[in-house]
């Protein structure tokens, strides 16, 4: 009994440490975001030319997802986690010596090859130390890490580029990583025989990719991800350029839609423990859960076209709420369909389908603002959540689980 109390313990505690590591990923990520009125302004930076730097971070964002989830499965969470944050946080300090568009874009493709690694390795540690039942609560505390990140992130880095600069905000966010290492190092352990399980339950990258589950699963982040960068790294500059909003004033309200994502992301694990318990089991739960908060995600197409600054924050912070709301039950599906040992792959080769997205529309982005406004961005970032909506609804379920295994036995 005493074992059991301990390992409930443990867990949470190996919880915490996704979840801080998550919070400093979006510190790491909305420094750029943050710091794009002035950058812009500093080094002449057009939208279009914003938009490609946003670019080379997804780019690198999307490549190294198809690598890292399976360097994570088979590193193990230990190794995997410590260097995938160590990456990345030396990568946010170099974008303290950026001297234009060019160094900048180079420094976020760095920070993008580390930024890769922390969902594949996050979704890891959940499957390894969570029941399935209890996969969605934690999949959103985890990913409430994000939304905390992007609410600390303004008020945060406005001060520090107000007293210090904007080099010194790169810096100080890159160390933070660092001194998460040092307590994960230190703190962290597997739990019992999970290599020798991970191991067993590994399954060959050639039958991954006949999954139709994981070719749909991976469009249909082609469609969602791209919402939350549009928030994350154009909504400054969108207050700056739609309502005049000085850095400042930018620092004081740019957190409230990031704080209603965090809200989300705990309603995203209540919403699921109902329809769980309404009945059907937790794959329609969970895509039921999926359906009803990307709905509320639709709302933010009016949000460009109101001369209300504050009218137009609170439908963002609606869409945010969705989203995450919508991403905690996306974080355990794979789970449900895969082994522990494949989860990682599967996600991270997922996650290139974020990074696709990501950047097909930071650059439709860019040349939307440039050539008519944010309004048409606004449109098209509240109506494409349906269509992954609609995606993950139809995936297939636990069945193809057992007709993968059959195929790698037959191998």
């Amino acid at each position: 009994m005493y074992e059991l109390i301990a390992k409930d313990r443990r867990k949470w505690w190996m919880l915490s440490f996704a979840f801080l590591a998550t919070v400093i990923n979006y510190l790491n990520r909305q420094t750029l975001s943050v710091m794009a009125p002035v950058l812009l302004q500093q080094f002449r930076i057009s939208a279009t030319s914003y938009s490609q730097i946003v670019f080379a971070f997804m780019l690198a964002y999307t490549l190294m997802n198809g690598v890292s989830g399976r360097l994570l499965d088979w590193l193990g969470t230990r190794i995997g986690y410590g260097l995938t944050i160590a990456f990345w946080s030396g990568a946010e300090i170099l974008n303290a010596f950026s001297a234009g568009a060019v160094s900048l874009g180079i420094f976020q493709f760095l920070l993008g090859i580390g930024e890769a690694g922390n969902y594949p390795a996050g979704v890891k540690l959940i499957t390894e130390w969570f029941p399935p039942g209890e996969r969605s609560h934690a999949s959103g505390i985890f990913n409430s890490g994000a939304s905390i990140g992007a609410i600390l992130a303004p008020p945060l880095l406005a001060w520090i580029m107000l007293a210090r600069g904007w080099r010194t905000a790169f810096v100080v966010i890159g160390l933070l990583g660092f001194l998460w290492l040092a307590g994960w190092l230190v703190i962290y352990r597997e739990p019992e025989a999970t290599g020798t399980r991970n191991q067993a339950n590994r399954l060959p990258l050639k039958a991954l990719l006949r999954s139709r589950f994981l070719w749909q699963f991976t469009v249909s982040k082609v469609f969602s991800d791209p919402v939350w960068y549009f928030y994350i790294f154009w909504f400054p500059q969108y207050l700056k350029v739609a309502h005049s909003f000085s850095m400042r004033q930018i620092g004081e309200t740019a957190w409230i839609p990031f704080f209603t994502a965090t809200l989300g992301n705990l309603a995203g694990g209540a919403v699921f423990s109902v329809l769980s318990r309404a009945g059907g089991g937790p794959a329609t739960a969970r895509r039921m859960a999926i359906l009803i908060f990307s709905a509320l995600m639709t709302p933010a197409v009016f949000a460009g076209g109101i001369g209300s600054a504050a009218l137009c924050i609170a439908l963002i912070a609606t869409a945010t709420f969705g989203y995450c709301g919508a991403l905690a039950n996306l974080l355990a599906i794979p789970g449900d369909v895969f082994p522990k040992g494949a989860v990682a792959s599967i996600w991270g080769l997922a996650s290139m389908g974020s990074g696709m997205g990501g950047m097909i529309f930071s650059l439709v982005t860019g040349w939307l603002v440039d050539h008519y406004s944010f309004r048409p961005a606004f449109v098209l970032f509240g109506l494409i959540p349906l269509v992954a909506a609609w995606m993950v609804w139809t995936l297939p379920r636990k069945e193809e689980h057992v007709q993968l295994q059959a195929r790698v036995a037959l191998q």
